[in-house]
C-alpha cells in the first residue's frame, strides 16, 4: 500500500494548528462554561418575565416581546465575554464595532422584515386595536385573531384568514368597528307625497323603538325628513345597535321589516317610481301591429 506523502509545509502547518489548539483548549472550555451560564441566564429571565408581566395582565405577545429583548440582551454580552476569553486580543469595543458594521449590512437586507417587527412593537405598545375587535384597513374587515411582532391575523366575515404586515397597519389608516359596544345604523325611508309627514315620522319613530335590538335606552332614535325624492318624501332614520358586523345586519333586518309592517297598518304608502312613456305619431300602429303579429306566431 503506497504511504501518502504530505508537503513538509502543510505538515508543520498542521502541527502548529494543533499545539495552537492544545494551547486554547482552556480558554475553550471556560467560553463554553460561560455560555451554558447564559443560557441558565437567559432562561431565568424569560421565566422571570413572563410570571411579573403574567401578573400585570400583558398581553402575551407584549410578554414574549420583553422576553426576547432581554434573551438577546443577555446572549449578546455573554457571547462578548466569551469570545473575549477564546480571543484575548479581542477587545469589547473592537468586537462592538465589528458587529455594527454587519448590523448595517443586516439591517439594509431585511428592511421590510425590521420595518414590521418594530411596527409589531409599537402597535403592541400603543394598543390602538385588540383581540376580537373587527377592524377594516385597506379594503380588508374582520375580527383580530393574533397580534405577533411580525403580523397580525385577521379572520374575515367570510371565514377566510388574512395575514396582515404589521408595517401596513401601522400606516395605513385603521377602522375599528368595535372600539365602543354601540355603533350607529342607518336606512332611509320614503312615503308618498300625500302622506302627513309629522305623522309618517311618528310612525316610523315607534316602529323602530319597538325592535329589541334597537338600544334606545342609551341614545335616541332619529327620524329626519331629508328630502323631496322623485316618487316620495324620503326619511332619514338612525339608531343605536351593537358595534359588531353582525349586529348591524340583524338590527337593521328588523328595524325594515318593523317600519314596513307599520306603515302598512296605518295606510300609509311606500311609493315606488313610477315612469310615463310618451310615443311620437305613428309609432302607437306599430306597437299595436307588432303586438298582434306576436299573438298569431303564438
Amino acid at each position: 500500500m503506497a504511504e501518502i506523502d504530505i508537503p513538509r509545509p502543510l505538515m508543520t502547518q498542521l502541527v502548529e494548528y494543533g499545539q495552537m489548539f492544545w494551547k486554547m483548549l482552556p480558554q475553550l472550555a471556560i467560553a463554553i462554561i460561560v455560555l451554558c451560564l447564559v443560557w441558565a441566564v437567559a432562561r431565568g429571565a424569560r421565566w422571570l418575565i413572563a410570571r411579573v408581566l403574567g401578573r400585570a395582565r400583558l398581553r402575551r405577545s407584549l410578554i414574549e416581546v420583553f422576553q426576547m429583548i432581554a434573551s438577546t440582551g443577555i446572549w449578546l454580552l455573554g457571547s462578548l465575554i466569551a469570545m473575549t476569553i477564546v480571543f484575548p486580543s479581542l477587545t469589547p469595543a473592537k468586537a462592538l464595532t465589528a458587529l455594527g458594521l454587519g448590523s448595517v449590512a443586516i439591517g439594509f437586507a431585511f428592511k421590510d422584515v425590521f420595518e414590521n417587527f418594530l411596527a409589531g412593537i409599537l402597535i403592541l405598545f400603543r394598543e390602538p386595536f385588540q383581540l376580537d375587535d373587527f377592524i377594516y384597513c385597506n379594503e380588508i374587515e374582520g375580527v383580530v385573531e393574533e397580534i405577533t411582532i411580525r403580523d397580525t391575523h385577521i379572520r374575515r366575515t367570510d371565514g377566510q384568514l388574512v395575514v396582515m404586515p404589521n408595517a401596513m397597519l401601522f400606516k395605513e389608516p385603521v377602522t375599528v368597528r368595535t372600539s365602543q359596544n354601540l355603533r350607529r345604523a342607518e336606512i332611509t325611508v320614503g312615503v308618498a307625497y300625500d302622506v302627513d309627514v309629522d305623522a309618517a315620522r311618528s310612525v316610523i319613530r315607534d316602529a323602530v323603538i319597538a325592535v329589541d335590538m334597537v338600544r334606545d335606552d342609551v341614545r335616541d332614535v332619529q327620524v329626519f325628513a331629508k328630502e323631496f325624492g322623485s316618487s316620495s318624501i324620503d326619511f332619514q332614520v338612525t339608531w343605536w345597535t351593537g358595534s359588531r358586523p353582525v349586529d348591524i345586519r340583524a338590527s337593521r333586518d328588523q328595524v325594515i321589516s318593523s317600519v314596513k309592517r307599520a306603515l302598512d297598518e296605518a295606510e300609509m304608502e311606500i311609493p315606488f317610481p313610477y315612469r310615463t312613456l310618451t310615443f311620437k305619431d305613428g309609432a302607437k300602429d306599430v306597437i299595436d301591429k307588432a303586438a298582434a303579429l306576436r299573438r298569431e306566431a303564438g
